[in-house]
């Protein structure tokens, strides 16, 4: 992508304050008020904060930006990042200006992807996709209130914006996370907007709820939903949830392409149906093998 941009659902697009992302306040709201769980390590959950911590956009953290990303003590932050260099998963850099993520680190990421069957029952329909649009073609899943991409396959054309495997986006103003709320019941669809942090990443995202829950609506008519420039500026998406075999969405496929190429209303009239199609082949194959 042409630069790097801060764009969780719970931070700033420029970077310029740090907020609780989506995944740490859904920890946060599922433990307050309930019953201390005496199983529950508490450093385990420090390392996996100090770990996630790299995934901001920023490859090198010092020691205070470990604990004040991770949500943690410095003290704290110096056992974990000290343990976590002994195992080999983060190492310091040469000029001791902090510390980065190893290739170990990737361990735990394909230990999740490796024998997924969902991902294996798509790929070679992504793959179809792919080839048939010449767009970049994406599989994401749900994790709180943003959209995780799990298995992509990037234009044959040139495409500035770089999405890697991993990466996360709000459900509320992406064309995924849009198709996968138009097949969830309308209660829990609001329950879900409500928790979300509705701000503006593009001068073209759309963070009133009202629109929002009409966009759903007109997907959820359609069989489809569409973004135009609300995530990235130059960005265009239509996309279909793919469901399991209990009824229920288990995650989305996407074509994405810039607007130098197409405009909505192409990509709707052109592209919409093959990724229709896409999405009930996937959800076919997903429900005859139990899903995951």
């Amino acid at each position: 992508m042409v630069r790097e941009r801060n764009i969780r659902a719970h931070e700033a697009p420029d970077g310029s304050s740090r907020t609780v992302p989506a995944r740490q306040r859904g920890r946060e709201a599922r433990t307050e008020g309930a019953p201390r769980d005496p199983l529950f390590n508490d450093s385990v959950q420090k390392a996996l904060a100090v770990l996630e911590a790299f995934g901001r956009g920023r490859r090198v953290l010092k020691l205070a930006e470990v604990a004040d990303a991770a949500g943690i003590s410095k003290p704290s932050a110096q056992r974990c990042v000290h343990t976590l260099e002994a195992l080999g998963y983060v190492r310091r850099e040469e000029r001791d200006t902090g510390w980065r993520l190893t290739p170990r680190s990737l361990s735990i990421a394909h230990a999740y992807l490796s024998g997924y069957r969902l991902i294996e029952q798509a790929q070679r329909h992504l793959v179809d996709l792919n080839q048939q649009t010449g767009e970049s073609v994406s599989l994401s899943e749900p994790e709180d209130e943003e959209m995780v991409f799990v298995a992509r396959f990037p234009s044959h054309k040139p495409f500035l914006i770089h999405m890697p495997v991993g990466r996360r986006l709000p459900m509320y103003c992406t064309a995924s996370g849009r198709a996968y709320l138009s097949a969830l019941p309308a209660v829990q669809v609001q329950q879900i907007l409500r928790r979300s942090d509705l701000r503006p990443l593009t001068p073209l995202t759309v963070t009133d709820p009202r629109r929002i829950m009409k966009l759903i609506d007109t997907a959820r008519a359609d069989g489809y939903a569409y973004s135009d420039q609300e995530c990235y500026r130059g960005d265009v998406t239509v996309a279909a949830a793919v469901i399991g075999e209990d009824g229920r969405p288990v995650g989305a496929v996407n074509v994405s392409a810039p607007t130098s190429r197409w405009t909505l209303e192409r990509m709707r009239t052109e592209v919409s149906d093959v990724v229709i199609r896409t999405a009930r082949a996937i959800s076919s194959g997903a429900a005859a093998s139990g899903g995951a």
